[in-house]
Protein backbone atom coordinates (compact mmCIF):
# COMPACT_ATOMS: atom_id res chain seq x y z
CA UNK A 1 0.00 0.00 0.00
CA UNK A 2 1.32 3.33 -1.09
CA UNK A 3 1.41 5.53 2.23
CA UNK A 4 4.46 7.68 1.71
CA UNK A 5 5.28 9.55 -1.59
CA UNK A 6 8.77 11.50 -2.47
CA UNK A 7 8.32 13.90 -5.30
CA UNK A 8 11.08 15.45 -6.71
CA UNK A 9 10.85 16.77 -10.33
CA UNK A 10 12.61 18.61 -13.03
CA UNK A 11 9.74 18.17 -15.45
CA UNK A 12 6.35 20.12 -13.92
CA UNK A 13 4.03 18.99 -16.52
CA UNK A 14 1.10 17.54 -14.33
CA UNK A 15 2.77 17.36 -11.17
CA UNK A 16 0.34 19.46 -9.18
CA UNK A 17 -2.98 17.75 -9.97
CA UNK A 18 -1.57 14.44 -9.38
CA UNK A 19 0.15 15.74 -6.02
CA UNK A 20 -3.15 16.96 -5.19
CA UNK A 21 -4.92 12.91 -5.94
CA UNK A 22 -2.44 11.28 -3.95
CA UNK A 23 -3.23 13.89 -0.76
CA UNK A 24 -6.72 13.01 -1.03
CA UNK A 25 -5.93 9.70 -0.96
CA UNK A 26 -4.09 10.15 2.25
CA UNK A 27 -0.70 10.03 0.78
CA UNK A 28 1.98 11.86 3.01
CA UNK A 29 4.03 13.73 0.15
CA UNK A 30 7.69 14.47 0.71
CA UNK A 31 9.50 16.55 -1.16
CA UNK A 32 12.90 18.68 -2.49
CA UNK A 33 13.86 22.19 -3.47
CA UNK A 34 11.60 23.79 -6.04
CA UNK A 35 9.07 21.20 -6.14
CA UNK A 36 8.48 20.96 -2.81
CA UNK A 37 8.13 24.57 -2.86
CA UNK A 38 5.76 24.40 -6.11
CA UNK A 39 3.43 22.25 -3.76
CA UNK A 40 3.42 24.60 -0.88
CA UNK A 41 2.17 27.51 -3.04
CA UNK A 42 -0.61 25.29 -4.15
CA UNK A 43 -1.56 24.65 -0.67
CA UNK A 44 -0.06 21.08 -0.35
CA UNK A 45 0.95 19.69 3.02
CA UNK A 46 4.81 18.60 1.99
CA UNK A 47 7.55 17.81 3.87
CA UNK A 48 10.78 19.11 2.96
CA UNK A 49 13.58 16.37 2.16
CA UNK A 50 15.84 18.19 4.55
CA UNK A 51 13.37 18.03 7.66
CA UNK A 52 13.08 14.16 6.95
CA UNK A 53 17.19 13.80 7.10
CA UNK A 54 17.80 16.37 9.62
CA UNK A 55 20.28 17.68 7.47
CA UNK A 56 20.09 20.74 5.14
CA UNK A 57 20.95 20.56 1.18
CA UNK A 58 24.51 21.46 0.48
CA UNK A 59 27.07 22.20 -2.34
CA UNK A 60 25.15 24.00 -4.06
CA UNK A 61 22.45 20.67 -3.89
CA UNK A 62 24.48 18.66 -5.35
CA UNK A 63 23.73 16.37 -2.01
CA UNK A 64 20.34 16.73 -0.54
CA UNK A 65 18.95 12.81 -1.04
CA UNK A 66 22.00 10.62 -0.60
CA UNK A 67 21.33 10.13 2.61
CA UNK A 68 20.23 6.66 4.92
CA UNK A 69 16.88 7.99 5.44
CA UNK A 70 15.73 8.14 2.00
CA UNK A 71 17.78 5.26 0.44
CA UNK A 72 16.54 3.02 3.51
CA UNK A 73 13.15 4.04 2.90
CA UNK A 74 13.10 3.06 -0.65
CA UNK A 75 15.33 -0.60 0.07
CA UNK A 76 13.90 -1.91 2.53
CA UNK A 77 12.14 -5.17 1.37
CA UNK A 78 8.85 -5.18 3.39
CA UNK A 79 8.74 -8.91 3.54
CA UNK A 80 12.11 -9.27 5.11
CA UNK A 81 11.63 -8.80 9.42
CA UNK A 82 15.35 -8.22 9.24
CA UNK A 83 15.09 -4.92 7.01
CA UNK A 84 12.05 -3.47 8.65
CA UNK A 85 13.74 -3.95 12.43
CA UNK A 86 16.96 -2.49 10.73
CA UNK A 87 15.47 0.90 9.53
CA UNK A 88 12.59 0.78 12.57
CA UNK A 89 15.64 0.75 14.44
CA UNK A 90 17.12 3.92 12.73
CA UNK A 91 13.94 5.65 13.00
CA UNK A 92 13.45 5.63 8.81
CA UNK A 93 9.98 5.62 7.16
CA UNK A 94 9.48 3.41 4.12
CA UNK A 95 8.85 5.64 1.27
CA UNK A 96 6.44 3.78 -0.96
CA UNK A 97 6.23 6.17 -4.25
CA UNK A 98 8.82 7.90 -6.08
CA UNK A 99 8.33 10.09 -8.70
CA UNK A 100 11.62 11.74 -10.58
CA UNK A 101 12.76 13.46 -13.94
CA UNK A 102 16.54 13.94 -13.74
CA UNK A 103 18.57 16.79 -14.62
CA UNK A 104 18.02 18.14 -18.82
CA UNK A 105 21.19 16.54 -19.45
CA UNK A 106 20.38 16.23 -23.54
CA UNK A 107 18.58 19.50 -23.89
CA UNK A 108 21.07 21.32 -21.97
CA UNK A 109 24.54 20.50 -23.86
CA UNK A 110 22.24 20.49 -27.28
CA UNK A 111 22.32 23.70 -27.00
CA UNK A 112 25.53 25.84 -29.29
CA UNK A 113 26.25 28.04 -26.18
CA UNK A 114 26.46 24.90 -23.75
CA UNK A 115 29.85 25.45 -21.67
CA UNK A 116 31.63 22.29 -20.21
CA UNK A 117 30.74 23.59 -16.33
CA UNK A 118 27.32 23.96 -17.56
CA UNK A 119 27.16 20.28 -18.96
CA UNK A 120 28.34 18.99 -15.47
CA UNK A 121 26.29 21.21 -12.93
CA UNK A 122 23.56 18.93 -15.32
CA UNK A 123 25.01 15.74 -14.55
CA UNK A 124 22.13 13.99 -12.25
CA UNK A 125 23.57 12.17 -9.48
CA UNK A 126 20.77 11.90 -6.60
CA UNK A 127 17.90 11.27 -8.69
CA UNK A 128 19.86 8.12 -10.77
CA UNK A 129 20.71 7.48 -7.19
CA UNK A 130 17.14 7.07 -6.20
CA UNK A 131 15.24 5.93 -9.03
CA UNK A 132 17.78 2.75 -9.38
CA UNK A 133 16.86 2.12 -5.21
CA UNK A 134 13.16 2.51 -5.99
CA UNK A 135 13.39 0.18 -9.15
CA UNK A 136 15.58 -2.48 -7.72
CA UNK A 137 13.19 -2.70 -5.09
CA UNK A 138 9.96 -2.39 -7.47
CA UNK A 139 7.81 -5.47 -5.60
CA UNK A 140 7.36 -2.21 -2.76
CA UNK A 141 8.24 0.59 -4.31
CA UNK A 142 6.14 2.38 -7.43
CA UNK A 143 8.15 4.16 -9.36
CA UNK A 144 7.31 6.96 -11.98
CA UNK A 145 9.57 9.18 -14.23
CA UNK A 146 6.94 10.67 -16.87
CA UNK A 147 3.65 12.79 -16.70
CA UNK A 148 2.11 10.18 -18.87
CA UNK A 149 1.83 7.30 -16.16
CA UNK A 150 0.37 9.72 -13.69
CA UNK A 151 -3.23 8.75 -14.75
CA UNK A 152 -2.98 5.02 -14.84
CA UNK A 153 -0.93 5.46 -11.35
CA UNK A 154 -4.06 6.79 -9.41
CA UNK A 155 -6.39 4.80 -11.68
CA UNK A 156 -5.06 1.85 -10.36
CA UNK A 157 -4.65 3.22 -6.65
CA UNK A 158 -8.37 4.35 -6.52
CA UNK A 159 -9.62 1.39 -7.72
CA UNK A 160 -7.20 -0.96 -5.23
CA UNK A 161 -6.67 1.21 -1.91
CA UNK A 162 -3.79 2.49 -2.88
CA UNK A 163 -2.43 -0.38 -4.02
CA UNK A 164 -0.56 -0.63 -6.98
CA UNK A 165 0.13 -4.51 -8.79
CA UNK A 166 3.41 -6.08 -8.82
CA UNK A 167 2.88 -6.74 -12.82
CA UNK A 168 2.83 -2.65 -12.62
CA UNK A 169 5.34 -2.01 -10.58
CA UNK A 170 7.55 -3.73 -12.55
CA UNK A 171 6.80 -2.06 -15.94
CA UNK A 172 7.62 1.18 -14.34
CA UNK A 173 10.98 -0.45 -13.21
CA UNK A 174 11.53 -1.43 -16.42
CA UNK A 175 11.31 1.71 -18.05
CA UNK A 176 13.19 3.59 -15.19
CA UNK A 177 16.32 0.73 -16.03
CA UNK A 178 15.75 1.62 -19.32
CA UNK A 179 15.51 5.62 -18.62
CA UNK A 180 18.64 5.52 -16.93
CA UNK A 181 21.16 3.48 -18.80
CA UNK A 182 20.29 5.98 -21.28
CA UNK A 183 20.78 9.10 -19.37
CA UNK A 184 24.29 7.39 -18.80
CA UNK A 185 25.00 7.00 -22.33
CA UNK A 186 24.37 10.33 -22.91
CA UNK A 187 26.88 11.60 -20.52
CA UNK A 188 29.61 9.13 -22.23
CA UNK A 189 28.59 10.01 -25.49
CA UNK A 190 28.70 13.87 -24.45
CA UNK A 191 32.00 13.64 -22.33
CA UNK A 192 33.64 11.27 -24.86
CA UNK A 193 33.46 13.15 -28.04
CA UNK A 194 35.20 16.21 -26.10
CA UNK A 195 39.14 17.79 -26.99
CA UNK A 196 41.40 18.46 -25.15
CA UNK A 197 40.15 22.21 -24.81
CA UNK A 198 36.90 20.78 -23.08
CA UNK A 199 34.95 23.48 -25.73
CA UNK A 200 31.50 22.96 -27.45
CA UNK A 201 32.78 23.67 -30.43
CA UNK A 202 35.24 21.70 -31.06
CA UNK A 203 33.46 18.63 -30.00
CA UNK A 204 33.22 15.91 -32.19
CA UNK A 205 30.72 14.11 -33.76
CA UNK A 206 31.83 11.07 -33.33
CA UNK A 207 32.52 10.08 -29.50
CA UNK A 208 34.91 7.74 -28.66
CA UNK A 209 32.24 5.59 -27.12
CA UNK A 210 29.11 5.66 -29.06
CA UNK A 211 25.86 4.79 -27.00
CA UNK A 212 22.67 4.41 -28.82
CA UNK A 213 18.98 4.06 -27.58
CA UNK A 214 16.10 2.77 -29.34
CA UNK A 215 12.47 1.72 -27.92
CA UNK A 216 10.82 -1.87 -29.77
CA UNK A 217 7.61 -0.38 -31.51
CA UNK A 218 6.89 -4.10 -32.99
CA UNK A 219 8.64 -7.73 -33.29
CA UNK A 220 7.38 -9.05 -36.71
CA UNK A 221 6.49 -12.32 -38.22
CA UNK A 222 10.10 -12.60 -39.67
CA UNK A 223 12.76 -10.12 -41.50
CA UNK A 224 13.89 -9.65 -44.53
CA UNK A 225 13.16 -13.43 -45.34
CA UNK A 226 11.07 -16.05 -43.64
CA UNK A 227 13.52 -17.55 -41.94
CA UNK A 228 15.82 -14.58 -40.30
CA UNK A 229 13.51 -12.83 -37.12
CA UNK A 230 13.18 -9.30 -36.58
CA UNK A 231 11.78 -6.28 -35.19
CA UNK A 232 11.65 -2.43 -35.46
CA UNK A 233 12.76 -0.01 -33.09
CA UNK A 234 11.92 3.68 -32.73
CA UNK A 235 14.87 6.18 -31.65
CA UNK A 236 14.29 8.07 -28.41
CA UNK A 237 15.72 11.34 -30.13
CA UNK A 238 12.27 12.25 -31.91
CA UNK A 239 12.97 13.27 -35.54
CA UNK A 240 10.84 15.18 -36.66
CA UNK A 241 8.74 14.18 -39.87
CA UNK A 242 10.44 10.68 -39.77
CA UNK A 243 9.16 7.32 -41.08
CA UNK A 244 9.19 6.41 -37.08
CA UNK A 245 6.64 8.70 -36.46
CA UNK A 246 3.98 6.58 -38.59
CA UNK A 247 0.03 6.23 -37.64
CA UNK A 248 -1.15 3.51 -39.25
CA UNK A 249 -4.84 3.66 -40.24
CA UNK A 250 -5.48 0.33 -41.62
CA UNK A 251 -4.60 -2.28 -43.01
CA UNK A 252 -1.99 -5.83 -42.14
CA UNK A 253 0.81 -5.57 -39.51
CA UNK A 254 4.01 -3.76 -41.66
CA UNK A 255 6.90 -6.33 -42.52
CA UNK A 256 10.19 -5.50 -41.90
CA UNK A 257 11.01 -5.12 -46.00
CA UNK A 258 7.51 -2.85 -45.68
CA UNK A 259 9.39 -0.47 -43.28
CA UNK A 260 12.35 -0.20 -45.17
CA UNK A 261 10.85 0.76 -48.67
CA UNK A 262 8.62 3.08 -47.09
CA UNK A 263 11.57 4.68 -45.12
CA UNK A 264 13.24 5.09 -48.58
CA UNK A 265 10.02 6.70 -50.60
CA UNK A 266 9.21 8.85 -47.73
CA UNK A 267 12.66 10.54 -47.42
CA UNK A 268 12.53 10.84 -51.12
CA UNK A 269 9.30 12.46 -51.24
CA UNK A 270 9.98 14.51 -48.30
CA UNK A 271 13.26 16.00 -50.31
CA UNK A 272 10.76 17.72 -52.62
CA UNK A 273 8.88 19.63 -49.86
CA UNK A 274 12.69 21.08 -48.77
CA UNK A 275 12.49 23.49 -51.47
CA UNK A 276 10.49 27.02 -50.94
CA UNK A 277 8.52 26.53 -54.35
CA UNK A 278 7.94 22.64 -53.56
CA UNK A 279 5.20 21.37 -55.44
CA UNK A 280 3.18 18.02 -55.06
CA UNK A 281 5.25 15.02 -55.50
CA UNK A 282 4.91 11.70 -55.52
CA UNK A 283 7.58 8.23 -55.54
CA UNK A 284 6.97 5.07 -56.11
CA UNK A 285 9.42 2.27 -54.18
CA UNK A 286 10.48 -1.28 -54.93
CA UNK A 287 13.22 -2.99 -53.56
CA UNK A 288 14.69 0.82 -52.31
CA UNK A 289 14.87 1.79 -55.57
CA UNK A 290 12.48 4.28 -56.99
CA UNK A 291 10.51 2.77 -60.23
CA UNK A 292 8.70 6.49 -60.49
CA UNK A 293 9.07 9.87 -58.78
CA UNK A 294 7.19 12.86 -60.37
CA UNK A 295 5.84 16.34 -59.13
CA UNK A 296 2.43 18.13 -60.13
CA UNK A 297 -0.05 20.63 -59.55
CA UNK A 298 -1.71 18.21 -57.64
CA UNK A 299 -0.91 15.02 -55.82
CA UNK A 300 -3.10 13.34 -58.70
CA UNK A 301 -1.03 14.24 -61.15
CA UNK A 302 1.76 13.75 -59.59
CA UNK A 303 0.97 9.89 -59.15
CA UNK A 304 -0.23 9.53 -62.81
CA UNK A 305 3.21 10.85 -63.97
CA UNK A 306 4.64 8.69 -61.15
CA UNK A 307 3.43 5.81 -62.34
CA UNK A 308 3.46 6.31 -66.18
CA UNK A 309 7.84 5.44 -65.81
CA UNK A 310 7.45 1.99 -64.68
CA UNK A 311 3.80 0.50 -64.06
CA UNK A 312 5.07 -3.34 -64.08
CA UNK A 313 7.45 -2.34 -61.25
CA UNK A 314 5.30 -0.52 -59.76
CA UNK A 315 2.87 -3.15 -59.10
CA UNK A 316 3.03 -4.32 -55.33
CA UNK A 317 5.11 -1.12 -55.08
CA UNK A 318 5.63 1.82 -51.79
CA UNK A 319 3.87 5.00 -52.91
CA UNK A 320 4.52 8.36 -50.75
CA UNK A 321 3.21 11.87 -51.20
CA UNK A 322 3.87 14.83 -49.71
CA UNK A 323 0.50 16.54 -49.96
CA UNK A 324 -2.79 14.82 -48.13
CA UNK A 325 -4.17 12.48 -50.30
CA UNK A 326 -7.59 13.06 -51.39
CA UNK A 327 -10.47 11.08 -53.19
CA UNK A 328 -9.12 11.57 -56.32
CA UNK A 329 -5.89 10.22 -55.55
CA UNK A 330 -6.98 7.12 -53.59
CA UNK A 331 -9.38 6.11 -56.45
CA UNK A 332 -6.20 6.44 -58.87
CA UNK A 333 -4.19 5.10 -56.42
CA UNK A 334 -6.90 1.91 -55.46
CA UNK A 335 -6.96 0.77 -58.92
CA UNK A 336 -3.16 -0.41 -58.46
CA UNK A 337 -1.93 -2.93 -55.98
CA UNK A 338 0.01 -1.19 -53.82
CA UNK A 339 1.18 -2.90 -50.27
CA UNK A 340 1.54 0.62 -48.48
CA UNK A 341 0.40 4.21 -49.45
CA UNK A 342 2.21 7.06 -47.14
CA UNK A 343 0.59 10.85 -46.82
CA UNK A 344 0.92 13.63 -44.04
CA UNK A 345 -2.83 12.67 -43.71
CA UNK A 346 -6.05 11.38 -45.81
CA UNK A 347 -9.46 12.75 -46.55
CA UNK A 348 -12.52 11.34 -45.43
CA UNK A 349 -13.29 10.18 -48.99
CA UNK A 350 -9.97 8.72 -49.51
CA UNK A 351 -10.40 6.64 -46.55
CA UNK A 352 -13.96 5.73 -47.67
CA UNK A 353 -12.36 4.17 -50.96
CA UNK A 354 -9.72 2.52 -48.59
CA UNK A 355 -12.20 0.67 -46.41
CA UNK A 356 -13.00 -1.72 -48.98
CA UNK A 357 -9.25 -2.99 -49.20
CA UNK A 358 -8.17 -3.58 -45.80
CA UNK A 359 -5.15 -5.15 -47.08
CA UNK A 360 -3.26 -1.83 -48.23
CA UNK A 361 -1.58 -0.52 -45.34
CA UNK A 362 -2.28 3.44 -44.67
CA UNK A 363 0.55 5.69 -42.55
CA UNK A 364 -0.20 9.01 -42.10
CA UNK A 365 3.22 10.64 -40.83
CA UNK A 366 3.55 14.72 -39.92
CA UNK A 367 5.25 16.04 -42.75
CA UNK A 368 9.05 17.61 -41.82
CA UNK A 369 12.58 17.63 -42.52
CA UNK A 370 14.50 16.45 -39.48
CA UNK A 371 17.31 13.84 -40.49
CA UNK A 372 18.36 11.08 -38.45
CA UNK A 373 21.66 12.61 -36.47
CA UNK A 374 23.66 9.20 -37.97
CA UNK A 375 23.59 6.64 -40.74
CA UNK A 376 24.61 3.43 -39.18
CA UNK A 377 25.42 -0.09 -41.04
CA UNK A 378 26.55 -2.89 -39.69
CA UNK A 379 29.22 -5.09 -40.03
CA UNK A 380 31.06 -8.05 -38.69
CA UNK A 381 32.21 -7.46 -35.40
CA UNK A 382 31.65 -3.57 -36.13
CA UNK A 383 29.70 -0.52 -37.38
CA UNK A 384 29.91 1.99 -39.88
CA UNK A 385 28.54 5.24 -39.17
CA UNK A 386 28.03 8.25 -40.78
CA UNK A 387 26.21 11.88 -41.26
CA UNK A 388 23.38 11.09 -43.36
CA UNK A 389 23.11 12.30 -47.31
CA UNK A 390 20.67 15.55 -46.63
CA UNK A 391 22.67 17.82 -48.99
CA UNK A 392 20.21 19.26 -51.57
CA UNK A 393 22.38 20.81 -55.16
CA UNK A 394 20.85 24.55 -55.80
CA UNK A 395 21.06 26.00 -59.30
CA UNK A 396 23.84 28.15 -57.99
CA UNK A 397 26.61 25.76 -57.42
CA UNK A 398 26.08 23.74 -60.93
CA UNK A 399 28.99 24.30 -63.09
CA UNK A 400 28.78 24.68 -66.90
CA UNK A 401 31.35 22.55 -68.30
CA UNK A 402 30.63 21.91 -71.78
CA UNK A 403 30.30 24.90 -74.49
CA UNK A 404 26.41 24.78 -75.31
CA UNK A 405 24.92 26.14 -72.33
CA UNK A 406 22.13 24.62 -70.57
CA UNK A 407 18.32 25.80 -71.40
CA UNK A 408 15.95 27.21 -68.84
CA UNK A 409 14.35 24.04 -69.08
CA UNK A 410 17.26 22.06 -69.02
CA UNK A 411 18.63 23.26 -65.63
CA UNK A 412 14.68 22.33 -64.04
CA UNK A 413 15.07 18.84 -65.51
CA UNK A 414 18.48 18.24 -64.44
CA UNK A 415 18.17 19.10 -60.91
CA UNK A 416 14.76 17.03 -60.67
CA UNK A 417 17.33 14.37 -62.28
CA UNK A 418 19.81 14.65 -59.52
CA UNK A 419 17.06 15.19 -56.65
CA UNK A 420 15.93 11.99 -57.45
CA UNK A 421 19.21 9.76 -58.48
CA UNK A 422 20.41 10.80 -54.68
CA UNK A 423 17.99 7.87 -53.60
CA UNK A 424 18.54 5.62 -56.37
CA UNK A 425 21.05 2.76 -55.74
CA UNK A 426 24.68 3.06 -56.96
CA UNK A 427 25.24 2.68 -60.11
CA UNK A 428 22.70 5.48 -60.78
CA UNK A 429 21.66 6.56 -63.91
CA UNK A 430 17.94 8.65 -63.95
CA UNK A 431 16.68 10.36 -67.16
CA UNK A 432 13.84 12.88 -66.65
CA UNK A 433 11.90 15.67 -68.03
CA UNK A 434 8.94 17.64 -67.48
CA UNK A 435 9.22 16.71 -63.78
CA UNK A 436 8.99 13.23 -63.87
CA UNK A 437 11.26 9.92 -64.44
CA UNK A 438 11.33 8.08 -67.71
CA UNK A 439 13.97 5.70 -67.21
CA UNK A 440 15.76 4.34 -63.92
CA UNK A 441 18.68 2.36 -63.87
CA UNK A 442 19.79 1.41 -60.14
CA UNK A 443 22.33 -1.11 -58.67
CA UNK A 444 24.16 -2.10 -61.85
CA UNK A 445 27.95 -2.79 -61.16
CA UNK A 446 28.82 -1.02 -64.36
CA UNK A 447 27.76 2.57 -64.82
CA UNK A 448 27.53 2.06 -68.61
CA UNK A 449 24.87 -1.12 -67.72
CA UNK A 450 22.59 1.06 -65.50
CA UNK A 451 22.48 3.50 -68.58
CA UNK A 452 21.42 0.98 -71.33
CA UNK A 453 19.14 -0.42 -68.37
CA UNK A 454 17.24 3.01 -68.08
CA UNK A 455 16.56 3.36 -71.16
CA UNK A 456 15.06 -0.18 -72.05
CA UNK A 457 12.45 0.80 -68.71
CA UNK A 458 12.07 3.73 -70.67
CA UNK A 459 11.23 1.74 -74.14
CA UNK A 460 9.17 -0.92 -71.81
CA UNK A 461 7.18 1.79 -70.65
CA UNK A 462 6.45 3.64 -74.29
CA UNK A 463 8.18 6.79 -72.72
CA UNK A 464 10.58 8.74 -75.38
CA UNK A 465 13.73 10.03 -73.84
CA UNK A 466 14.05 12.15 -76.70
CA UNK A 467 15.64 15.46 -75.58
CA UNK A 468 15.34 14.43 -71.92
CA UNK A 469 18.16 15.40 -69.13
CA UNK A 470 19.87 12.43 -67.49
CA UNK A 471 21.85 12.20 -63.95
CA UNK A 472 24.56 10.23 -63.10
CA UNK A 473 25.13 9.44 -59.15
CA UNK A 474 29.29 9.49 -59.66
CA UNK A 475 31.31 10.78 -62.35
CA UNK A 476 31.12 8.63 -65.69
CA UNK A 477 34.37 6.82 -65.53
CA UNK A 478 34.96 6.47 -69.65
CA UNK A 479 32.69 8.01 -72.14
CA UNK A 480 31.10 4.99 -73.24
CA UNK A 481 28.53 5.84 -70.58
CA UNK A 482 27.94 8.98 -72.00
CA UNK A 483 27.87 8.15 -75.49
CA UNK A 484 24.60 5.50 -74.39
CA UNK A 485 22.73 8.35 -72.73
CA UNK A 486 22.69 10.54 -75.77
CA UNK A 487 21.89 8.21 -78.09
CA UNK A 488 18.76 7.29 -75.89
CA UNK A 489 17.91 11.01 -76.56
CA UNK A 490 19.39 12.64 -73.87
CA UNK A 491 20.18 16.87 -74.58
CA UNK A 492 21.75 16.90 -71.68
CA UNK A 493 23.78 15.75 -68.30
CA UNK A 494 24.33 16.52 -64.97
CA UNK A 495 26.99 14.85 -63.21
CA UNK A 496 29.83 15.07 -60.13
CA UNK A 497 32.81 15.27 -62.26
CA UNK A 498 36.25 14.71 -60.75
CA UNK A 499 37.24 11.71 -62.81
CA UNK A 500 40.74 11.93 -64.18
CA UNK A 501 39.05 11.60 -67.81
CA UNK A 502 36.78 14.66 -67.09
CA UNK A 503 38.41 16.46 -70.04
CA UNK A 504 37.88 13.06 -72.47
CA UNK A 505 33.96 13.15 -70.87
CA UNK A 506 33.53 16.61 -71.53
CA UNK A 507 35.00 16.58 -75.07
CA UNK A 508 32.44 14.40 -75.56
CA UNK A 509 29.67 16.13 -74.58
CA UNK A 510 30.87 18.92 -77.14
CA UNK A 511 31.03 16.45 -79.44
CA UNK A 512 27.38 15.54 -79.25
CA UNK A 513 26.62 18.93 -78.83
CA UNK A 514 24.69 18.45 -75.35
CA UNK A 515 24.79 20.62 -71.82
CA UNK A 516 26.92 19.13 -69.21
CA UNK A 517 26.85 20.36 -65.78
CA UNK A 518 29.12 19.36 -63.14
CA UNK A 519 27.86 19.72 -59.67
CA UNK A 520 30.77 18.90 -57.49
CA UNK A 521 28.85 16.66 -54.94
CA UNK A 522 28.64 12.46 -55.56
CA UNK A 523 25.64 10.38 -53.97
CA UNK A 524 26.68 6.90 -53.64
CA UNK A 525 23.80 5.08 -52.04
CA UNK A 526 24.98 1.23 -51.03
Amino acid sequence: MIRTALLSVSDKKGIIPFAQALHALGVKLISTGGTAKLLAENGLPVTEVSSLTQFPEMLDGRVKTLHPMVHGGLLARRDSKEHMDAIAAHGIAPIDMLVINLYPFNQTVAKDDCSFDEAVENIDIGGPAMLRAAAKNHQDVTVLISPEDYEPILTEMKAHQNTVSYATNLRLAKKVFAHTAQYDGAIANYLSSLGSDLSHTSRSPYPETLHLAFTKVQEMRYGENPHQSAAFYRDTENVAGALANYHQLQGKELSYNNIADADAAWECVKSFSADSAARAACVIIKHANPCGVATGTTGLEAYQKAFKTDPSSAFGGIIALNVPCDGAMAEAISKQFVEVLIAPSFTAEAKAIFASKQNVRLLEIPLGLGFNAFDMKRVGGGLLVQSPDFKNVTQPELRVVSKRQPTPTELTDMMFAWRVAKFVKSNAIVYCANGMTLGIGAGQMSRVDSARMASIKAENAGLSLASSAVASDAFFPFRDGLDVVVAAGASCAIQPGGSMRDEEIIAAANEHGIAMVFTGTRHFRH
